[in-house]
């Protein structure tokens, strides 16, 4: 059996160093976001860890870094905490401007400010863990597979209902259907959303979506 320095039984002492400092890392993030989050928001806080380990999974299947695409889950709803009006308030002081009334987009801010100032707090995570959390709230029309990875498991880890939208993308998944495919699918159904139930669709989602609706040649029927 594996024993750590203290004499103790440790799954982790058996593994090779990287496998170890990569284990480190998640359990000192997962650690971070318990004191951050668990208390003031619990079930953002499930849903955190829900996403990191889908994401991971997806990671594996779609040959992403799993690392990566759990680090990008642990950390991607890091602003949540904050009420809607300091979730603006911090926007403007980091100088997000989306071209439009800040408030109109405060769903969509949360990402964008994580990716911003979590750098400072951990600068040995690389830039494209932050690009994922930026766009997935957002998405975008040049999203890298693990930009992907995020914004699928955000929207289908298993605390989510089981709605038909859900469901739809879900199966995608558990096909090995391609990413591409994959994001699609759960990127239309949040338009699709926002639009049914009234709400305000920023601007720059719709022109991401006629982008990737002329990529995928999908102007007609």
């Amino acid at each position: 059996m594996p024993y750590d320095r203290a004499g103790s039984w440790s799954p982790e002492a058996g593994m090779p160093a990287h496998a170890r400092a990569d284990a480190a890392l998640i359990h000192r993030l997962e650690d971070d976001l318990r004191d951050h989050m668990a208390t003031v928001r619990p079930a953002r806080y499930r849903h955190s860890l829900s996403v990191a380990r889908t994401a991971e999974q997806m990671a594996l299947a779609y040959g992403v870094d799993p690392l990566l695409a759990r680090v990008a889950g642990i950390l991607h709803d890091w602003d949540k905490v904050l009420s809607p009006r300091e979730q603006v308030d911090l926007a403007v002081r980091l100088g997000i401007d989306l071209g439009v009334d800040m408030d109109l987009v405060r769903p969509l801010l949360h990402g964008m400010t994580a990716a911003c100032h979590l750098p400072d707090r951990y600068p040995d995570l690389p830039a494209p863990i932050w690009q994922a959390i930026a766009r997935h709230t957002v998405g975008h029309a040049d999203m890298t597979p693990l930009d992907a990875v995020l914004f699928v498991a955000d929207g289908v880890e298993p605390c989510r209902r089981d709605v038909p939208a859900v469901h739809e993308v879900r199966e995608l998944v558990d096909a090995r259907a391609p990413l591409e495919d994959v994001f699609w699918s759960s990127f239309r159904h949040g338009v699709s959303y926002v639009i049914a139930t009234g709400r305000y669709l920023y601007p720059g989602t719709l022109d991401t979506y006629n982008e990737l609706v002329l990529r995928r040649g999908t102007t007609q029927g």
